[in-house]
């Protein structure tokens, strides 16, 4: 049975709850059972911001993601902190280093990390570092398509989508392209 438990996480205003609510829809057409289920710190713009996704095969039972991800998408260094050891050996750590100045700790992990920030300005779209991880993710995972994705990038935005889907879908594609052609399993020193 596929089950695959997602964190993305980051600040309030980096997007996070888009990126999951991108992943979670684009899956959902694509014929999953999907949950998504957003959480945010008393602050809200910059303050702690994460949502958990769960996509299966079969109906979901819990839409929470604690201590059992599959998957982590982590924008800055906090967020790295707080949900580093919620990823289940043998999952994914997708880091933006463009805002993470350390590496991974665990090494029974798989980490792929890249600049974000600094691959979605040189897209023309600074504010889309979230829509490179996105496109990293699925790279990386293969649980959607990018036909999915452009459908749900219009459900979910609307007319509004028109304005800034090609900056977005050009950021995505940027991210997908910049994954390492092999992710390894981290090894202690």
């Amino acid at each position: 049975m596929f089950s695959e438990r997602i964190l993305c996480a980051g600040f309030g205003g980096q997007g996070v709850m888009v990126l999951g609510k991108l992943i979670a829809c684009a899956a959902m057409l694509g014929g999953r059972e999907v949950t998504w289920m957003p959480s945010y710190g008393p602050e809200m713009r910059g303050g702690t911001a994460y949502c958990s996704v769960v996509l299966a095969d079969h109906p979901v039972g819990s839409p929470i993601v604690t201590t059992n991800a599959t998957s982590l998408i982590v924008m800055n260094l906090p967020s790295l902190e707080r949900f580093e050891q919620s990823v289940l050996p043998g999952g994914l750590v997708l880091v933006n280093s463009s805002l993470i100045d350390r590496e991974v700790r665990r090494d029974d992990v798989l980490v792929q990390t890249l600049e974000a920030n600094k691959i979605a300005a040189e897209c023309g779209a600074p504010k889309a570092a979230n829509m490179v991880m996105l496109g990293a993710y699925m790279a990386i995972r293969e649980v959607i398509d990018q036909n999915h994705l452009k459908m749900a990038f219009r459900q979910i935005f609307g007319t509004m989508a028109m304005t800034s889907f090609e900056l977005n879908m050009k950021a995505v594609r940027r991210g997908f392209e910049s994954v390492d052609t092999v992710v390894v399993t981290r090894k202690a020193a």
